[in-house]
């Protein structure tokens, strides 16, 4: 059981989580509030190792409880363990009747090397019910399952169709989006457009939720020493003449009907469905053993997870301020790339089944999901 600092107590927990720990003996419900307080902060510290254990913890003793198992989903899913996050939010979803965790749990089918499945889940019913940042989180992974099907122009168009996209006002996804359509550009091969875009996400990016300023700097070479007098509200500045010029150069036609292009991605998805119907559900691991209660307080808001950008070797020593463009550089597609998968149809969970399983390994781990590869 991991050690639990002296100075966190049961009274740092949101209250209504602890009014759901109502239930528990007195020790008890201060032992798991203890330990979720330890996981909290042990995510804050960027340790999300330390944190699932912590949550692991009240897991055992409150496998029961949805907040619960939603702290042990999230923990697992911020430490790379796709296969026990999926069973835990599995879990948390049947508990609470709350599909918040749909955009992780799409983002954990990607991290198990299986993008259709996170297709589906994009497609199911309960995707329709997520509020506005949900949607925007889940059309994140969305596009990323689109480049992890080598459907590159296909992962642009899924970005390119959200009015948020252009929206110069900073929100709570402001960064993560950018910094996607960057992603996204710069795999199409579109790098100057790439570098605007990375800029732009660097100036969203107080917090660092993103490798945006490695990003940039890997891509032009220069080194972005500090950023400095970025306000909130401020305009955004224009992309430059030269980017701008490179994007219209790359560009075959003008985007003029995002639905016409919207069918035709449905269309390549509807190709081979019948094909991916006789693919085997993934595993669950056996359930932890339940009894009474617990909760967690604020879990991160991680629709996606960036892969860490290497470091140049030699970059420019002068200091520069990144401002981001006020108008997108949006690359036309032309779906010469679209790759035939396998996507399913299915509007269900995509799981296969529906039963608790927080411990068990991971399910015919294709790619090994490294935790980098996600899209923040």
């Amino acid at each position: 059981m991991p050690e639990v600092a002296a100075d966190i107590t049961a009274d740092e927990l949101d209250s209504e989580i602890r009014e759901e720990l109502g239930s528990l003996p007195g020790d008890l419900a201060d032992l798991i509030s203890r330990h979720l307080v330890a996981a909290e902060r042990a995510l804050g510290d960027d340790d999300p190792e330390r944190a699932y254990e912590h949550a692991k913890v009240a897991r055992r003793f409150a496998a029961r409880i949805g907040v619960v198992r939603e702290a042990a989903g999230v923990t697992a899913y911020r430490a790379g363990q796709f296969s026990e996050a999926l069973g835990d939010l599995r879990a948390a979803r049947r508990m609470t009747g709350s599909d918040e965790y749909l955009p992780i749990m799409a983002d954990c089918e990607r991290g198990l090397g299986r993008p259709e499945r996170a297709l589906d889940l994009v497609r199911s019913r309960e995707a329709e019910r997520l509020d506005r940042a949900g949607r925007i989180e889940l059309t994140i992974v969305e596009s990323g399952a689109r480049r992890d099907l080598g459907q590159l122009d296909a992962a642009l168009v899924t970005l390119q169709r959200l009015p948020e996209l252009r929206d110069p006002r900073p929100h709570p996804w402001s960064a993560r989006l950018a910094f996607a359509y960057a992603d996204a550009l710069a795999e199409a091969g579109h790098e100057a457009a790439a570098a605007d875009w990375f800029g732009r996400a660097m100036g969203f990016d107080d917090a660092g939720e993103t490798d945006a300023a490695a990003r940039y700097s890997q891509l032009t070479g220069e080194s972005v020493a500090d950023i400095e007098d970025i306000e909130e509200g401020v305009e955004l500045d224009a992309v430059d003449a030269e980017s701008a010029e490179g994007v219209e150069q790359a560009e075959d036609e003008e985007i003029d009907d995002l639905a016409a292009l919207d069918r035709q991605i449905e269309d390549e998805d509807d190709l081979d469905e019948l094909d991916f119907e006789e693919q085997a559900p993934p595993a669950e691991s056996a359930p932890f053993p339940a009894e009474p209660s617990g909760g967690f307080e604020d879990v991160p808001d991680r629709g996606t997870v960036t892969e860490p950008a290497k470091k140049d070797d030699g970059p420019a020593e002068r200091k520069i301020e990144v401002e981001a463009p006020a108008v997108p550089a949006f690359i036309a597609p032309d779906f010469g790339d679209l790759a035939d998968e396998d996507p399913d149809d299915d509007e269900s969970d995509a799981d296969g089944s529906d039963e608790e399983a927080p411990d068990a390994g991971e399910p015919d781990r294709e790619t090994g999901g490294e935790q980098g590869k996600r899209n923040t």
